[in-house]
């Protein structure tokens, strides 16, 4: 009889920990549920407020979009067109482009047509004006969409070390983070460093107001946006989160 009761009660505390867990898991998904609903309903409203924005600019000046009027002959030393001793760099519009280094995502035509956002790769887009990247990696330091991947980081950043050994005055602002549903690549923010560290300017508040002139030879903001690891130090070689809003809604308006 002991046992009996034994077994009822070890079934009893399994059953009530197994209830707990789904329990759990299922205010999680509430959870994520109610974020997506959130963001829906919140899409219009913030579309409403851009398309505001840039109607009363082009209202103002006649851009119908920042930057707009601005044609460089040269795209792939635009910046040192703008005269680095005088421009600040909170005075750039830094064009830039949404999951940049997905130009192989996946298998061509059967999955890369569902991850696809760039069919050029990052050089390529450098060259043609690109100042500001979003790049997404997995734990296995490969560049994903989801859960379609490419090819490694390595690529990415000798694609970036090639076009900044060809040019001067161009600065970029490289965005690498741990994709959804992956956990941080093994010591990444050390890769990173040995990989760039003669180009990075240090995260610091008063880095917008100085001129480009005054940045170089420093070239790369890199901001590293980890998902389990704990974010940049401030003074250090990395940028936290906080200095890049994401204002993606699923528009091509240019601040989205």
């Amino acid at each position: 009889m002991r046992g009996l009761l034994s077994h009822v009660k070890k079934f009893g505390a399994q059953a009530s920990t197994h209830v707990e867990q789904i329990g759990a898991q299922v205010y999680t998904h509430a959870e994520q549920i109610g974020a997506i609903v959130s963001t829906q309903l919140e899409r219009p409203k913030l579309i409403e407020n851009e398309t505001k924005t840039l109607r009363e600019l082009e209202e103002s000046s006649g851009c119908n979009f920042p930057g707009s009027d601005h044609h460089p002959t040269d795209r792939k030393n635009w910046i040192s067109g703008l005269n680095p001793d005088k421009v600040h760099l909170n005075q750039i519009v830094w064009p830039g482009t949404h999951d940049s280094a997905t130009n192989q995502i996946g298998v061509e035509i059967i999955t890369r047509p569902f991850a696809e956002c760039q069919s050029l790769s990052i050089y390529e887009q450098l060259v043609l004006g690109t100042r500001l990247l979003d790049v997404r990696v997995n734990e296995n330091r490969e560049v994903c969409h989801g859960i379609l991947v490419s090819y490694g980081v390595d690529v990415v950043i000798n694609d970036v070390k090639r076009f900044i050994s060809e040019t001067e005055s161009e600065i970029i602002i490289l965005e690498i983070r741990t994709e959804f549903g992956h956990t941080d690549p093994p010591e990444f923010e050390k890769y990173l460093e040995q990989q760039l560290a003669e180009y990075l300017i240090h995260q610091d508040d008063k880095v917008f107001d100085k001129t480009v002139a005054e940045i170089l030879p420093k070239r790369i903001i890199c901001i590293w946006k980890p998902r389990n690891s704990n974010p940049p130090k401030p003074g250090g070689p990395f940028w936290s989160s906080g200095y890049l809003q994401d204002n993606w809604i699923d528009t091509d308006l240019p601040a989205t």
